[in-house]
Protein backbone atom coordinates (compact mmCIF):
# COMPACT_ATOMS: atom_id res chain seq x y z
CA UNK A 1 0.00 0.00 0.00
CA UNK A 2 1.38 3.58 -0.61
CA UNK A 3 0.42 6.67 0.58
CA UNK A 4 -0.50 9.02 -2.57
CA UNK A 5 -1.66 12.97 -1.37
CA UNK A 6 -3.75 14.21 -3.75
CA UNK A 7 -3.14 18.23 -4.05
CA UNK A 8 -5.72 20.04 -5.84
CA UNK A 9 -8.22 23.02 -5.57
CA UNK A 10 -11.29 21.23 -7.02
CA UNK A 11 -12.71 19.29 -4.00
CA UNK A 12 -14.81 17.24 -6.40
CA UNK A 13 -11.73 16.09 -8.62
CA UNK A 14 -10.12 15.01 -5.27
CA UNK A 15 -12.89 13.14 -4.56
CA UNK A 16 -13.05 11.20 -7.91
CA UNK A 17 -9.23 10.74 -7.65
CA UNK A 18 -9.33 9.54 -4.39
CA UNK A 19 -12.12 6.72 -4.98
CA UNK A 20 -9.79 5.68 -8.16
CA UNK A 21 -6.86 5.18 -5.49
CA UNK A 22 -8.26 4.07 -2.83
CA UNK A 23 -9.37 1.12 -5.52
CA UNK A 24 -6.14 0.67 -6.66
CA UNK A 25 -5.10 -0.53 -2.84
CA UNK A 26 -3.43 3.07 -2.06
CA UNK A 27 -3.81 5.37 1.39
CA UNK A 28 -4.89 8.38 0.39
CA UNK A 29 -4.41 12.24 1.66
CA UNK A 30 -5.92 15.21 0.09
CA UNK A 31 -5.02 19.09 0.39
CA UNK A 32 -6.94 21.99 -0.93
CA UNK A 33 -4.19 24.16 -2.01
CA UNK A 34 -0.11 24.05 -2.27
CA UNK A 35 0.72 24.74 0.85
CA UNK A 36 -1.27 22.51 2.63
CA UNK A 37 0.42 19.76 1.10
CA UNK A 38 3.45 21.37 1.89
CA UNK A 39 2.65 21.27 5.24
CA UNK A 40 1.66 17.64 5.06
CA UNK A 41 5.09 16.81 3.83
CA UNK A 42 6.76 17.99 6.48
CA UNK A 43 4.35 15.59 8.74
CA UNK A 44 3.66 12.72 6.61
CA UNK A 45 6.65 10.34 4.24
CA UNK A 46 4.09 9.75 1.40
CA UNK A 47 5.35 7.76 -1.54
CA UNK A 48 3.52 9.80 -4.21
CA UNK A 49 2.37 12.68 -4.97
CA UNK A 50 -0.86 14.23 -7.49
CA UNK A 51 -0.01 17.95 -7.62
CA UNK A 52 -1.99 20.85 -9.64
CA UNK A 53 -0.16 23.40 -10.88
CA UNK A 54 -2.99 26.66 -10.62
CA UNK A 55 -4.10 26.39 -6.97
CA UNK A 56 -4.52 29.64 -4.66
CA UNK A 57 -2.06 30.40 -1.91
CA UNK A 58 0.60 28.68 -3.01
CA UNK A 59 0.86 26.78 -6.54
CA UNK A 60 1.87 23.76 -7.56
CA UNK A 61 4.91 25.16 -9.15
CA UNK A 62 6.12 26.81 -5.70
CA UNK A 63 4.95 23.92 -4.21
CA UNK A 64 7.03 21.28 -5.62
CA UNK A 65 9.65 23.54 -5.28
CA UNK A 66 9.74 24.07 -1.63
CA UNK A 67 8.50 19.80 -1.31
CA UNK A 68 11.98 18.87 -3.40
CA UNK A 69 14.03 21.18 -0.38
CA UNK A 70 13.34 18.17 2.12
CA UNK A 71 11.79 15.34 0.41
CA UNK A 72 12.50 13.64 -2.53
CA UNK A 73 8.98 12.19 -3.02
CA UNK A 74 8.02 11.44 -6.87
CA UNK A 75 5.21 13.99 -8.87
CA UNK A 76 2.54 13.33 -10.93
CA UNK A 77 1.74 16.96 -12.06
CA UNK A 78 -1.65 17.85 -13.12
CA UNK A 79 -2.48 21.35 -15.67
CA UNK A 80 -5.09 22.62 -17.56
CA UNK A 81 -2.33 24.17 -19.57
CA UNK A 82 -0.01 21.81 -21.98
CA UNK A 83 2.79 24.65 -23.50
CA UNK A 84 6.00 23.18 -23.56
CA UNK A 85 6.72 25.82 -21.29
CA UNK A 86 5.34 24.64 -18.16
CA UNK A 87 6.04 21.39 -18.95
CA UNK A 88 9.58 22.09 -19.01
CA UNK A 89 9.56 23.99 -15.71
CA UNK A 90 7.65 20.74 -14.01
CA UNK A 91 10.39 18.34 -15.61
CA UNK A 92 13.32 20.72 -14.24
CA UNK A 93 11.93 21.08 -10.94
CA UNK A 94 11.78 16.95 -10.87
CA UNK A 95 8.36 15.83 -11.44
CA UNK A 96 7.99 12.64 -12.78
CA UNK A 97 5.27 12.85 -14.99
CA UNK A 98 2.79 15.67 -16.74
CA UNK A 99 -0.98 15.12 -17.27
CA UNK A 100 -3.22 17.31 -18.80
CA UNK A 101 -6.81 18.42 -18.33
CA UNK A 102 -8.89 16.86 -19.10
CA UNK A 103 -7.95 13.19 -18.32
CA UNK A 104 -9.50 10.25 -17.27
CA UNK A 105 -9.03 9.05 -13.76
CA UNK A 106 -8.11 5.64 -15.30
CA UNK A 107 -5.03 7.01 -17.26
CA UNK A 108 -3.91 8.96 -13.95
CA UNK A 109 -3.64 5.52 -11.96
CA UNK A 110 -2.09 3.69 -15.01
CA UNK A 111 0.80 6.72 -14.42
CA UNK A 112 0.48 6.69 -10.79
CA UNK A 113 1.17 3.04 -10.37
CA UNK A 114 3.96 3.19 -13.15
CA UNK A 115 5.74 5.75 -11.51
CA UNK A 116 5.20 3.52 -7.84
CA UNK A 117 7.14 0.38 -9.72
CA UNK A 118 9.64 2.39 -11.16
CA UNK A 119 10.72 3.89 -7.48
CA UNK A 120 10.33 0.45 -5.72
CA UNK A 121 12.35 -0.62 -8.57
CA UNK A 122 14.84 1.87 -8.21
CA UNK A 123 15.33 1.36 -4.56
CA UNK A 124 15.92 -2.28 -4.65
CA UNK A 125 18.32 -1.62 -7.06
CA UNK A 126 20.38 0.77 -4.95
CA UNK A 127 20.46 -2.01 -1.60
CA UNK A 128 22.88 -4.17 -4.19
CA UNK A 129 26.67 -3.98 -4.00
CA UNK A 130 27.67 -3.99 -7.40
CA UNK A 131 27.59 -1.02 -9.12
CA UNK A 132 26.46 -0.88 -12.80
CA UNK A 133 28.42 1.86 -14.31
CA UNK A 134 29.21 2.85 -18.19
CA UNK A 135 32.17 5.32 -19.23
CA UNK A 136 32.87 6.89 -22.01
CA UNK A 137 35.39 9.47 -21.83
CA UNK A 138 34.44 12.12 -19.77
CA UNK A 139 31.23 11.19 -19.19
CA UNK A 140 29.94 8.34 -16.49
CA UNK A 141 26.81 7.16 -15.61
CA UNK A 142 26.61 4.89 -12.51
CA UNK A 143 23.28 3.49 -13.01
CA UNK A 144 22.96 1.79 -9.36
CA UNK A 145 23.73 4.96 -7.13
CA UNK A 146 21.53 7.29 -10.11
CA UNK A 147 24.49 9.29 -10.57
CA UNK A 148 25.88 10.98 -13.62
CA UNK A 149 29.05 13.13 -13.81
CA UNK A 150 30.83 15.06 -16.98
CA UNK A 151 34.62 15.96 -16.38
CA UNK A 152 34.76 14.77 -12.95
CA UNK A 153 31.42 17.39 -12.21
CA UNK A 154 28.47 15.16 -10.68
CA UNK A 155 25.15 16.54 -12.54
CA UNK A 156 21.66 16.52 -11.29
CA UNK A 157 18.98 15.50 -13.58
CA UNK A 158 15.44 14.80 -13.33
CA UNK A 159 13.34 11.41 -12.37
CA UNK A 160 12.80 10.95 -15.61
CA UNK A 161 16.07 12.16 -17.32
CA UNK A 162 17.54 9.13 -15.33
CA UNK A 163 15.38 7.04 -16.40
CA UNK A 164 15.54 7.70 -20.13
CA UNK A 165 19.36 8.24 -20.16
CA UNK A 166 20.11 4.74 -18.59
CA UNK A 167 17.50 2.66 -20.62
CA UNK A 168 19.41 4.29 -23.68
CA UNK A 169 22.67 3.14 -22.49
CA UNK A 170 21.27 -0.45 -21.42
CA UNK A 171 20.78 -0.38 -25.09
CA UNK A 172 23.94 1.68 -26.33
CA UNK A 173 24.32 1.72 -29.83
CA UNK A 174 20.94 0.12 -30.86
CA UNK A 175 18.34 2.56 -32.49
CA UNK A 176 15.30 2.76 -30.05
CA UNK A 177 11.90 3.26 -31.35
CA UNK A 178 10.08 6.41 -29.71
CA UNK A 179 7.22 3.71 -28.78
CA UNK A 180 9.45 1.78 -27.11
CA UNK A 181 10.87 4.20 -24.89
CA UNK A 182 7.88 5.14 -23.90
CA UNK A 183 6.44 2.19 -23.12
CA UNK A 184 9.90 0.85 -20.93
CA UNK A 185 10.40 4.14 -19.51
CA UNK A 186 7.32 5.74 -18.82
CA UNK A 187 5.89 1.86 -17.61
CA UNK A 188 2.47 2.13 -19.64
CA UNK A 189 1.22 2.13 -23.19
CA UNK A 190 1.14 5.80 -23.62
CA UNK A 191 -1.55 7.77 -25.44
CA UNK A 192 -1.71 11.59 -25.54
CA UNK A 193 1.04 14.01 -26.38
CA UNK A 194 3.60 12.62 -28.63
CA UNK A 195 6.02 15.63 -27.60
CA UNK A 196 6.70 14.22 -24.14
CA UNK A 197 9.33 12.09 -24.91
CA UNK A 198 11.06 14.80 -27.19
CA UNK A 199 10.89 17.27 -24.25
CA UNK A 200 12.75 15.50 -21.89
CA UNK A 201 15.37 14.51 -24.77
CA UNK A 202 15.83 18.38 -25.37
CA UNK A 203 16.42 18.49 -21.31
CA UNK A 204 18.59 15.37 -21.05
CA UNK A 205 20.80 16.73 -23.86
CA UNK A 206 20.65 20.24 -22.12
CA UNK A 207 22.15 18.22 -19.39
CA UNK A 208 24.43 16.71 -20.31
CA UNK A 209 26.48 19.89 -22.17
CA UNK A 210 29.11 19.03 -24.42
CA UNK A 211 28.34 15.15 -24.22
CA UNK A 212 24.63 15.55 -25.88
CA UNK A 213 25.79 14.25 -28.76
CA UNK A 214 25.78 10.96 -27.46
CA UNK A 215 22.15 10.55 -28.03
CA UNK A 216 21.53 10.55 -31.74
CA UNK A 217 18.22 10.90 -33.05
CA UNK A 218 17.21 8.45 -35.44
CA UNK A 219 14.67 10.36 -38.01
CA UNK A 220 11.24 8.39 -38.32
CA UNK A 221 12.32 5.67 -36.11
CA UNK A 222 13.88 7.06 -32.12
CA UNK A 223 16.86 7.67 -30.67
CA UNK A 224 20.20 5.69 -30.23
CA UNK A 225 23.29 5.93 -27.69
CA UNK A 226 26.56 5.84 -29.10
CA UNK A 227 28.41 3.97 -27.06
Amino acid sequence: MAKVLICDDESALRSVLKRYAIFEGHEVFEAGDGMEAVEMCQKIQFDLIIMDIMMPDLDGFSAVRRIKEFGDVPVLMLSAKGEEYDKLRGFELGIDDYVVKPFSSKEVMMRVNAILRRAAKSAVQEEKDDHEIFIKDGFEADMTAYRVFIDGRQVNLAPKEYDLLFFLIRNKNIAVAREKLLDEVWGYDYYGDARTLDTHIKLLRHSLGSYAGLITTIRGVGYRFEG
